[in-house]
């Protein structure tokens, strides 16, 4: 349900709007992995969502890649 609406506002988005979600993302997921390896993260599983999010926008990026072609 939660994953399925923030795929449909991705598929949405421009390129330029993908990527810049993208970078933010993998921000994110650095400054969770040091907080993890400093034992300051609470919510460890958060890592594993936000890998799945680059994932899905990544895929996304792919398919508006591949339809442009």
């Amino acid at each position: 349900m939660k994953t399925n609406k923030y795929v449909e506002d991705l598929k949405v988005k421009t390129a330029s709007e993908l990527n810049e979600e993208l970078v933010a993302a993998k921000k994110e997921l650095f400054n969770l992995r040091f907080q993890n390896a400093t034992n300051q993260l609470d919510n460890t599983s958060r890592i594993k969502e936000v890998r799945k999010n680059i994932a899905r926008i990544q895929t996304v990026i792919s398919e508006k890649a591949k339809a442009s072609n």
